[in-house]
């Protein structure tokens, strides 16, 4: 088995992204599956492309891709995509899309084919804080959701994937307000690598309590 796992590369002036910290320090073998590791750009276009031209030279099993989200006190696995791009601030190319689809033509949303659930007992379970997330945003990070599985889900059906956001690192908090969540790093990579242990283990997902109250 193989599992294609990527991290973006710093954005939006931080000096490093714990999506690909924290992928670099997770083990190359996982239960058997060799894990592919792959720094992609914070670029609404090309990352979702650097990803997809991953797939189609390494063929995985899994694609799992990480993302960083500020201000999250949790690792977080996300359940949609949406094709929409909404950018607060541009992307590492300097490209702000504004109200605009992802794949012009495409399905408004699909939703993740990881064990989400599984994942995120799995964390809990080993003392990581963790939950399911029922929105990716609409910067780069839920581009490269929607993209991903828009080509798994046209090009490459036997392949399955999805989106987790992490925390900053513990570092990144030092300039931010007083009480803005980070977390360790090896905490993170932590997480990675038993949420790449439930998507082995778990085929199909779990039955498990979640969802929001708003």
């Amino acid at each position: 088995m193989k599992i294609l796992v990527t991290g973006f590369d710093p954005f939006g002036g931080e000096k490093i992204n714990p999506a690909f910290e924290a992928v670099k320090l997770i083990p190359d073998c996982i239960e058997g599956a060799e894990i592919i590791k792959l720094e992609v750009p914070t670029v609404f276009k090309k990352g979702p492309q650097a990803t997809i031209d991953a797939i189609e030279k390494y063929h995985p099993d899994y694609v799992f891709c990480i993302g960083q989200a500020g201000g999250r006190s949790q690792i977080t696995p996300e359940f949609v995509g949406i094709n929409y791009a909404q950018a607060r601030i541009p992307d590492n190319d300097g490209d702000q899309p504004f109200n605009q689809p992802l794949v012009e033509g495409g399905p408004t949303a699909y939703f993740t084919q990881l064990p989400v659930y599984a994942m995120v007992e799995k964390m809990k379970e080993n003392g990581i804080p963790a939950s399911v997330s029922y929105t990716a945003g609409t910067y780069v990070c839920n581009a490269m959701l929607y993209c991903v599985l828009h080509a798994l889900n046209t090009k490459y059906p036997n392949i399955k994937g999805g989106f987790m956001h992490v925390p900053y690192a513990t570092s990144q908090t030092v300039n931010q307000p007083a009480g803005t969540p980070g977390m360790n790093l090896n905490d993170i990579a932590r997480g990675i690598e038993l949420s790449i242990e439930a998507i082995i283990e778990n085929p199909t997902d779990i039955m498990a309590q979640g969802g929001t109250t708003h």
